[in-house]
């Protein structure tokens, strides 16, 4: 086993598994998929600490923990065609591509677009699409979604992307406003056309730039 496989093993061991993570499908994935090559060569040591990691100023992957409860509360299916907003360097695409047929990147910033897409491809994840694009309006092309995981916090849902939600899709977030430190992971639900929401647990993440506050469309 190399070292950061065993890091890596650690890091599902320690922080995953004794936190309530339990779907052996996602414990395998971030098993599996190389954190360290998401991250800027000089953060690759700490690819596996259990904080966020800046990749680009104001950028961030989220602590692993964070990552897995949502995408746990997403239960996300090999049949379920993902919106990854805000998907950064890629590495939240690469884990949901281990656990959806199909995923989509969506990334504001051109350069780490592009630097997605690279190193999804030198990992082997043939199954995920990055895009360029505001992460408010999302990327109704390639939609609905039976799952939608946006990347940091955010005041409110834009209405845009609530109505990529395919019918029985699950979206994920952490709900926090810029003045607040921790925020509140929540689980929103389409059925029946019918849009529902519940709070998961308490999330401290940095915010995801390009969604602000000035919608009426708040949760």
């Amino acid at each position: 086993m190399s070292e950061f496989a065993a890091v890596r093993h650690n890091m599902v061991e320690c922080q995953l598994r004794t936190n309530k993570v339990t779907n052996w499908r996602l414990i395998d994935a971030m098993d599996d998929v190389p954190r360290e090559r998401f991250v800027p060569k000089q953060l690759a040591g700490v690819a596996y600490i259990d904080e966020d990691l800046m990749v680009a100023p104001g950028r961030y992957l989220m602590e692993p923990l964070v990552l897995a409860r949502l995408l746990q509360a997403a239960t996300v299916t090999e049949q379920d065609v993902a919106l990854d907003v805000g998907c950064g360097t890629g590495y939240s695409s690469a884990v949901l591509g281990r656990l959806a047929g199909t995923v989509v990147g969506l990334e504001p910033d051109e350069v780490l677009a592009a630097q997605a897409s690279q190193t999804l491809s030198a990992v082997g994840a043939d199954n995920i699409l990055v895009v360029s694009g505001s992460v408010a309006e999302g990327y109704s092309r390639q939609g609905p979604y039976d799952v939608i995981l946006l990347n940091g916090g955010v005041p409110f849902m834009p209405p845009s992307l609530i109505d990529q939600l395919a019918e029985g899709g699950r979206m994920v977030a952490v709900v926090r406003g810029a003045s607040e430190v921790i925020g509140r992971a929540t689980l929103w639900v389409r059925l029946r056309g019918e849009i529902s929401h519940r709070v998961l647990f308490d999330a401290a993440v940095p915010l995801l730039p390009g969604i602000e506050k000035k919608s009426a469309f708040e949760f």
